[in-house]
């Protein structure tokens, strides 16, 4: 192989290893943490992400990326920067089951 060849697919590969490491995960905005938020989001610092988590827990969970532009301090640029790992499953709080009906109305005992 020629060598400037060689180096230019050593180039090529190593450029496309940092670009791996730079990617961020898919972060749920509807249940992470502001910590989370700000490590996995693109421009989204802890400030910002505590601001999204405090919106998020006033206004309920986001229905759409675009929602966050209501966020003071988060524009639609750092919206379209994240927007492949932006993920907006809603978090289903737990809940106690209804009793039976049966087992809720109990009859009364008659008095002797």
């Amino acid at each position: 192989m020629h060598p400037h060849l060689f180096r230019r697919v050593l180039l090529v590969f190593g450029l496309a290893c940092i670009a791996l490491q730079v990617r961020a995960s898919p972060v749920n905005i509807n249940a992470a943490d502001a910590a989370t938020i700000a490590t996995e989001l693109k421009g989204i610092g802890l400030k910002r992400a505590q601001a999204i988590v405090e919106y998020r827990t006033k206004h309920g969970p986001f229905k759409s990326a675009d929602e966050l532009a209501l966020v003071k301090g988060i524009g639609h640029k750092a919206i379209d920067r994240n927007r492949n790992d932006i993920r907006l499953d809603v978090v289903k709080t737990a809940t106690k089951p209804a009793a039976p009906a049966a087992a809720a109305a109990k009859p009364a005992t008659p008095a002797r």
